[in-house]
């Protein structure tokens, strides 16, 4: 099926009278991503779940339909009206408490990195993260562990851990003269704290296992 054919049966099957070749074309080169309904549609279209289609979930939608779970029956499991969790949805702000956060979890088949990523925390985590590599990590444990509900001492190795990488390659950059080694330290750094988030759940996943 080409794209014509697709959005063909998307709007004489499915009432979607705006889908064109081109927005079908778009989904498949990942520049546009389709909302909710666009996605049953399409994947009624294609004769497969919205699971299939989805590669890397992120949002709580994704998640949920990656997983084939009716929006009720995640409402319900969590304790939330389905007209709130909807929005929530719709919205991407999580307003849930630490334990309707646990029970999603649990209902999505959620890691605490994707839980931490729908729940809305994932930026905050990455402030923490950035002042403990830059400035003393001691301070940043504690709230750290109250955002994500880790072990303090697993945070605190891991924490120490990557203040000491990050100020190895900082240092780097300060001990040579203005040559090559200075930029591609600078460049290692930049590129450390972009990658930040991934640096920590790898270093998590690799201390917790020890």
């Amino acid at each position: 099926m080409g794209p014509e054919h697709v959005a063909y049966q998307m709007r004489s099957s499915y009432g979607l009278p705006y889908v064109t070749p081109d927005l079908v074309a778009a989904w498949e080169r990942g520049t546009v991503s389709p909302t909710g309904p666009e996605l049953t549609a399409l994947a009624g279209v294609l004769w497969c779940s919205a699971g299939e289609l989805i590669s890397s979930p992120r949002t709580l939608r994704e998640h949920r339909m990656a997983q084939g779970a009716a929006a009720e029956d995640v409402a319900r499991a969590v304790g939330l009206e389905l007209g709130t969790y909807l929005r929530m949805e719709e919205t991407g702000e999580w307003r849930g408490t630490d334990r309707q956060c646990a029970a999603l979890a649990t209902v999505l088949g959620l890691s605490l990195p994707d839980l931490i990523t729908v729940t809305g925390r994932e930026p905050k985590l990455r402030e923490l993260l950035h002042s403990a590599v830059t400035t003393r990590w001691q301070a940043h444990v504690r709230p750290t562990a109250k955002l994500l509900s880790l072990d303090r001492r697993l945070l605190e190795d891991v924490l120490r851990e990557m203040h000491t990488d990050y100020q190895g390659l900082v240092a780097a950059t300060l001990t040579w003269a203005n040559g090559t080694a200075a930029t591609d330290s600078g460049d290692a750094g930049r590129d450390y704290l972009d990658g930040i988030t991934d640096h920590f759940w790898s270093l998590v996943r690799r201390t917790a296992t020890y």
